[in-house]
């Protein structure tokens, strides 16, 4: 074999095993980063009452990235919102809202004026949308003095990335709507 074949398979294999040994370092790096995503370990306790409703807290856990303290923030941004920020280690992870619509609209039309509800799944009576990261629900038989000509809507909107659970949100969406139903927002 020529000197210049040789000297080619050396740069090919050098190369190579450089090439493997930075691949390498870069995978072991990444598991040894355990900063805030969904793989790490969820060291907070969730509150079974969040702004006023009763929520099953392993639900609402299943959509919370790990950390070590959960906090929850109610907020009115205008006349027909509530709103139930959840913060894990400070950061803002989850949304729980309330909001009335018109007569007309359903958990479908509602769902369109929603981030995350894009290519979400709507239960049998189209009383729930739900997608990987948000959903949306109609609150059933539930009036209200303020609001005498609107239906009440629950929205769920997961604001963290690193979760991504249509079958946790089809859960919690519903189970969240129901509680609503029987808590003071229906008169």
């Amino acid at each position: 074999m020529s000197a210049r074949g040789t000297l080619r398979r050396h740069r090919f294999i050098g190369t190579a095993v450089s090439l493997s040994a930075v691949v390498a370092l870069a995978s072991s790096l990444s598991a040894c980063s355990g900063g805030g995503d969904d793989t790490s370990e969820k060291q907070y306790t969730v509150p079974t009452s969040l702004c006023g409703v009763d929520v099953a807290p392993a639900q609402v856990k299943a959509l919370l990235p790990g950390g070590d303290s959960v906090s929850s923030t109610p907020s009115e941004p205008n006349g027909g919102t509530t709103r139930c920020d959840l913060s894990v280690d400070g950061r803002t992870a989850l949304r729980l809202a309330q909001t009335w619509w018109s007569r007309g609209e359903t958990a479908t039309t509602v769902a369109e004026a929603y981030d995350g509800t894009d290519g979400g799944a709507a239960s049998d009576d189209y009383r729930f949308v739900y997608a990987r990261k948000a959903g949306v629900g109609k609150v059933a038989a539930c009036t209200s003095s303020e609001h005498p000509d609107m239906v009440l809507f629950t929205i769920i909107q997961v604001l963290d990335s690193g979760i991504d659970d249509q079958a946790a949100m089809k859960r919690l969406i519903t189970d969240y709507t129901k509680a609503v139903e029987q808590s003071s927002a229906c008169e």
